[in-house]
């Protein structure tokens, strides 16, 4: 079951999902079928699929065919799509498409982005099967729902451009980046956010915390409004602000209050950040609990993924590592240019993570550099490149989690600090491209959280770090470059094995889009993406 969403609510569907890598084109029920159904089943699976591989948890069945259940993990494929091709992150390990999407080459054969599809089209198809027996149950239930719907074809849409489309359990059919684009804003203001709950932080022991209310909606359409130019080639500025604003205006705020010694930014990513105040920043937690809600590819990514056993991120406790039991497996680390953007000379010393922030003046600055070298000179060694300690298992009172192995570390999917940059950046954008006053404070607030020096003005391109400061390693990276035009195509802007050299290189811009997979080609009339 899922942590505090439906409490008591089995995730077991009454009529067996199977693994969908035909995606959305599932056969209907037979209506002549006498069959029972769990409503609370149907729409805590709609949830599910982003925190958990299957009904199983970690060690249970996947909802995906043909690739590992831990891989197949919603945020994962998220982030290793997001990340990794990216100025912030570099992998190490021989997994199949691993090298490819470091060194911007991936095509339509890429496992990984063949699993992101599905995970994602798959996560559509349970939502549609919720709409469509279950829609006059509850009309909050049924806008939650469709927001999830709305969420997973966003993302599907900003991977892959064309996407293939069904309200129903019917055949999809292809739509463009622009009828997305366009069905998203119609259905998210017209019958997802009148229809949820009033915008209310929570946290874990208040009822609906983990599920979304209106400023998870209000957060998504700033998002969308945010890249519509992207999208669509029209600017929407003025509306990604307007909707940053009443995330900002609601009850939603940033989290400020430290406690034992841990930083307010620090608390956003440990193992009771569903029970203290950096709950208040969740818009859109995706619960994570190491005995109910297990999963290889969410939290526990993220923090193992990130660690070697010769890391120790809790000051208090010099023999532990990041509060989960021997997962440590040495794979995702830093690329300098992200920690450039911390220390501009690129001087930052090898020390623990708990004592990087203090050398960069920044509470975010969470990197291990201890015995480690700060460029990246062999993808594979582990050691060439900072660590990131940000995603850890400990608690704030030094309690231990539930389970040895698995995460309590609720991830934060939607936080407020993210429209606090997004009214900055879509003012500024407005502005000639200089922040406004409103927008200088929104900054200075999310920075006056780290105990990072205040500033009289940003530049677009001071924002483009800002954004990686607060959110790197949270899976969006590869948004925000594409917004500033600063990935695929001829820019100004590399990074260490840009591109697949070292010294970093441009690549083609047709590859700000993935390939359709080979495998859901048929869909598309066998139609690819231009460029692969």
């Amino acid at each position: 079951m899922i942590k505090n969403i439906i409490p008591v609510a089995a995730l077991t569907l009454l009529f067996g999902m199977t693994s969908c890598t035909k995606d959305l084109d599932v056969t209907p029920l037979d209506p002549n079928m006498d069959t029972q159904v769990n409503y609370e089943g149907l729409f805590n699976k709609c949830y599910a699929t982003i925190a958990m591989a299957g009904n199983g948890g970690a060690n249970g069945d996947c909802d995906i065919d043909g690739i590992d259940g831990g891989t197949s993990g919603y945020i994962r494929q998220m982030w290793n799509s997001n990340e990794l091709p990216t100025d912030e992150a570099i992998n190490g390990w021989g997994d199949d498409g691993i090298e490819q999407s470091c060194f911007n080459t991936y095509d339509e054969s890429h496992p990984m982005l063949n699993g992101y599809f599905a995970r994602l089209t798959t996560s559509i198809t349970y939502c549609n099967q919720y709409l469509a027996v279950a829609s006059d149950h509850d009309a909050t239930m049924t806008a939650e729902v469709r927001f999830l719907r709305a969420l997973h074809y966003y993302l599907l849409m900003d991977a892959f451009g064309r996407v293939p489309f069904a309200e129903s359990l019917g055949a999809p059919v292809i739509y463009s980046r622009q009828e997305i684009y366009d069905w998203l804003i119609k259905e998210l203001t017209e019958n997802v956010e009148p229809n949820l709950s009033e915008a209310k932080a929570k946290k874990s022991t208040d009822a609906g915390y983990g599920r979304v209310d209106k400023a998870a909606a209000w957060l998504l359409l700033s998002r969308i409004y945010l890249n519509a130019e992207v999208y669509t080639g029209q600017a929407e500025w003025a509306k990604a602000a307007e909707y940053a604003k009443r995330v900002m205006d609601s009850s939603y705020r940033l989290n400020t209050t430290s406690v034992n010694g841990w930083s307010a930014y620090q608390m956003l990513f440990m193992g009771d950040n569903g029970e203290t105040d950096a709950a208040y920043e969740a818009i859109f937690p995706i619960l994570q609990d190491g005995k109910l809600t297990t999963s290889w590819g969410t939290s526990l990514f993220l923090s193992a993924g990130c660690f070697d056993s010769d890391m120790h991120a809790n000051p208090n406790n010099p023999e532990a590592t990041n509060g989960v039991s021997s997962q440590v497996w040495g794979g995702n680390r830093t690329r300098p240019q992200l920690i450039q953007k911390f220390f501009p000379s690129l001087d930052a010393p090898q020390v623990a993570s708990y004592l990087m922030p203090i050398a960069a003046g920044d509470d975010r600055a969470i990197f291990d550099g201890a015995g480690r070298e700060l460029n990246n000179l062999d993808r594979a060694t582990f050691k060439n490149g900072y660590a990131v300690a940000k995603f850890i298992n400990f608690k704030t009172d030094g309690s231990a989690g539930h389970d040895a192995i698995f995460m309590d570390t609720d991830f934060f999917l939607f936080r407020v600090a993210e429209a606090y940059l997004t009214y900055a950046e879509a003012t500024a954008r407005q502005n000639g491209g200089a922040a406004t006053a409103d927008g200088i404070q929104a900054i200075n607030a999310i920075r006056g959280r780290a105990h990072a020096a205040q500033r009289t003005g940003y530049s677009l391109n001071d924002i483009l770090d800002e954004w990686a400061r607060e959110f790197y390693f949270e899976g969006r990276r590869r948004v925000d470059l594409i917004r500033f035009n600063q990935f695929g195509g001829n820019t100004e802007y590399t990074w260490q094995w840009k591109g697949g050299t070292y010294a970093g290189r441009n690549f083609e811009a047709y590859r700000n889009i993935y390939a359709i997979p080979a495998a859901q080609l048929p869909a598309y009339n066998n139609e690819q993406n231009p460029g692969y």
